[in-house]
């Protein structure tokens, strides 16, 4: 993906703010919504360049759509995307609000 991205904030599209994701903040561990074409290299750069942090790990996992109903009551379908788990050095800290 390194060919293909412009942009550190292509790569990372959002902070994804939960309660789960909340609790990970402990553990230095943060959670974010990626480009579905982008691998652990690519993201583990981007975030410390956007949000200047040592990265020490980064876990990808990619999300399914999920089935809902749609006009007319029709099967539709979600798009799937791709979320990261970034594990920050010691030390180092992201503030979201």
């Amino acid at each position: 993906m390194a060919q293909v991205t412009t942009s550190n904030y292509s790569v990372i599209k959002a902070p994804l703010v939960t309660e789960k994701g909340a609790g990970f903040a402990v553990l230095r561990k943060y959670v974010f919504w990626v480009d579905k074409r982008a691998n652990k290299i690519d993201i583990k750069k981007a975030v410390e360049k956007v949000y200047t942090v040592k990265v020490q790990d980064v876990n990808c996992m990619t999300v399914k759509g999920k089935t809902k109903r749609v006009r007319w009551n029709k099967p539709g379908k979600t798009s799937s995307w791709k979320k990261a788990v970034v594990t920050l050095k010691e030390g180092s800290e992201i503030k979201l609000t």
